[in-house]
């Protein structure tokens, strides 16, 4: 299991969460509710890696190798206390400055033995 190198991303993350319910609703207005699946409250994480060209490069390789053999990683979030399973399907990078990245990503928490 590969983990997230430690480069710590910029402040400003934004965090999601979608919980997996089931919805039911009946004809006089009446709505059921049931949550659906152990893990059914998975997180969102959009990160930016603003850093040096070298620490983007390593962020790329690291992103690049875990879309080619379709793999999970560990990631401890900023201000989380353990660290989760995650996938990450799409980034981008920009060179704003010299010797300067950033990088726009979107962690997905995933949940595997």
């Amino acid at each position: 299991m590969a983990t997230f190198p430690s480069i710590t991303p910029t402040y400003g993350l934004q965090k999601s969460s979608s919980p997996v319910v089931r919805k039911v609703q009946f004809g006089d207005g009446y709505e059921a509710r049931l949550t659906y699946g152990i893990n059914q409250n998975p997180k969102l994480f959009s990160l930016t890696f603003e850093v040096s060209e070298t620490d983007a490069d390593t962020i790329e390789t690291f992103l690049d190798a875990r879309a080619a053999d379709n793999a999970s990683f560990d990631f401890t979030p900023p201000g989380e206390d353990s660290a989760s399973k995650f996938v990450c399907e799409e980034w981008s990078k920009s060179i704003p400055y010299l010797n300067r990245a950033t990088i726009q990503t979107t962690f997905r928490q995933v949940f595997e033995p």
